[in-house]
């Protein structure tokens, strides 16, 4: 769920002037041969052919375009089979650090192409600083579980930083291992350390598209968005061919609750995936992580219409997608049919439309456990609005099941971060607390409700739209204000407002609660502020008090 490079001056010991001013000549051209995707400059000693390949590859590395700049690395390789670090950058495009996922067989492969072992590639690179990156790709694939290997990466891109402190890509790409590191969620003292490696980069480098997209992710929770913004701002028009690079901005955007600007950016990514999906014969972005944002952003913006175009594409996708392969499911990105359930829940959520048609439109989950349980919690969460509580009861005995699964299948794919084993206790508890509110046990349900909003806050924080896909505050205070207990509930939509700034059914619900309670005064200023929100919402769409 997790979700994602450049002018540079590098010492180069190894290297005699004659040769770096050939280099850098080299790189200059490489960078005006590929527009469109940031500004690197990488002294090395590969051929002169096989530079604009290279660099090309380099920048699209940063922007985590991973099977372009894996195309890219292997060209650079068939122009120069010598080329080190070719091969060290197509190892490198199958690490993806802020998603968790390594592929370390093929990493192996690329790295073997150079040479048979580790020994005989070190040989191969012509500087001390590329046997540095070297070193640092083959402890990144060595031996030992993918925590300990990501833990002994950083430290060998920490003393490649230490020995060139002048290397942006090498301070960069630390930057990143550090991002990497946090296998059990955001930490945010070591998030800090990676933005305070590249904050200085920012202004003298501000064609390098590793530096604003590294940036971003160090920010992007709502605690420190603000400090994101001019890396966001600046990110869409360095690598503006890039979809990720456009898709990354409404990291921050999101975070401030900037709806124009998350839906801008997903439209622009999913255009400009279109174009390559068309260009190599592929069908258009259907589901996924851009379309997910995509929707979000909608519903946000009261573009109910419009957000159903994205779920019904989905839908359509879904419906015609086969069963996975092979291994664990844990992120809905990675199928057609978890994608389109977790976007259906998120739409019917927002909307409220739990007898409109978009209700109706089921997908197998295809033996996916994480689909199973969001399928299993969506449907009981349904059968409570409308009454049904016998209906809602099985749902929880199929959530936890489910859950025990998905549980499985997060240890089988190595995850240790505890927010999807605790998202699924929430949606667990979540409906449970809302039967006890239908049977009449006021009280009990909402202590299971500040239980599930409690374990939420005590969770990592994970970027993008709500994770616990109702948030537990925002659901709190919409008991409470059920229950009569409007000062409670503003206090309960004020926190949800702190995780999830901008979020309109909060605020909503915070104008009601401050209605009730007699602010008249904060229930018209957060009233103006839907209505400023909701400047491009669909006809009905508007902030109604009580």
């Amino acid at each position: 769920m997790r979700e994602v490079a450049i002018a540079m001056r590098v010492r180069c010991t190894a290297l005699g002037v004659g040769v770096l001013l050939a280099v850098t000549a080299r790189q200059a051209s490489a960078q005006s041969a590929a527009p469109g995707v940031g500004q690197v400059s990488f002294a090395n000693s590969g051929a002169p052919a096989a530079q604009q390949a290279f660099l090309t590859g380099l920048a699209q590395l940063h922007n985590f375009e991973y099977p372009a700049a894996a195309d890219l690395f292997r060209t650079a390789q068939q122009i120069d089979p010598g080329f080190a670090l070719a091969y060290w950058g197509e190892a490198m495009t199958y690490n993806h650090p802020i998603w968790m996922q390594q592929d370390q067989g093929s990493a192996r492969a690329a790295l073997g192409r150079l040479a048979p072992t580790a020994e005989a590639r070190l040989a191969k690179a012509k500087t001390d600083r590329e046997r540095a990156y070297l070193r640092a790709v083959e402890t990144l694939y060595g031996a030992g579980d993918k925590p300990a290997r990501d833990a002994a990466y950083a430290n060998e891109m920490a003393e490649l930083h230490r020995v060139y402190p002048d290397d942006v890509d090498g301070t960069a790409l630390y930057a990143l291992a550090l991002l990497g590191s946090c296998e059990n969620g955001r930490d945010d003292a070591v998030y800090m350390r990676a933005a305070a490696l590249v904050e200085p980069l920012f202004p003298t480098h501000p064609q390098h598209p590793g530096i604003a997209h590294y940036l971003i992710h160090s920010y992007d929770d709502p605690a420190h968005a603000a400090r994101g913004l001019p890396a966001a701002r600046a990110y869409s028009t360095i690598a503006p061919n890039a979809a990720h690079a456009q898709h990354m901005c409404s990291h921050i955007f999101i975070g401030l609750g900037m709806w124009d600007e998350v839906t801008s950016a997903n439209e622009t990514a999913i255009a400009i995936g279109n174009k390559l999906m068309a260009a190599t014969g592929r069908p258009p972005v259907a589901c996924g992580h851009y379309a997910a944002w995509l929707e979000y952003g909608y519903l946000e913006q009261g573009r109910y219409a419009d957000a159903k175009k994205v779920l019904a594409t989905c839908y359509a996708a879904a419906a015609k997608a086969p069963a996975p392969s092979s291994g664990p499911i844990v992120d809905p990105d990675n199928a057609r049919a978890y994608s389109f359930i977790t976007m259906r829940l998120r739409y019917l959520l927002d909307t409220g439309e739990w007898a409109g048609d978009a209700a109706g439109w089921t997908v197998p989950a295809q033996g996916i456990h994480g689909a199973e349980l969001t399928l299993a919690f969506t449907t009981g969460y349904a059968a409570i609005q409308r009454g049904d509580l016998t209906a809602a009861r099985a749902e929880v005995a199929r959530v936890d099941a489910a859950a025990q699964a998905f549980a499985g299948d997060l240890a089988k794919a190595g995850v240790t971060d505890p927010a999807p084993a605790g998202r699924s206790k929430i949606l667990s508890a979540q409906l449970a607390g809302l039967i006890q509110m239908e049977a009449g046990a006021v009280g009990a349900a909402l202590a299971a409700i500040r239980a599930a909003a409690a374990h939420e806050e005590s969770l990592p924080f994970e970027f993008g739209p709500p994770f616990v896909d109702k948030p537990s505050y925002e659901l709190l205070g919409e008991m409470l204000l059920t229950a009569n207990q409007p000062a409670d509930a503003r206090d309960a939509f004020e926190k949800a407002l702190a995780h999830t700034p901008g979020r309109t059914a909060s605020l909503v619900g915070l104008m009601r609660a401050a209605e009730r309670s007699g602010d008249v005064k904060k229930a018209d200023s957060v009233k103006a502020q839907l209505q400023a929100i909701w400047h491009r919402a669909d006809p009905g769409v508007s902030p109604r008090h009580d």
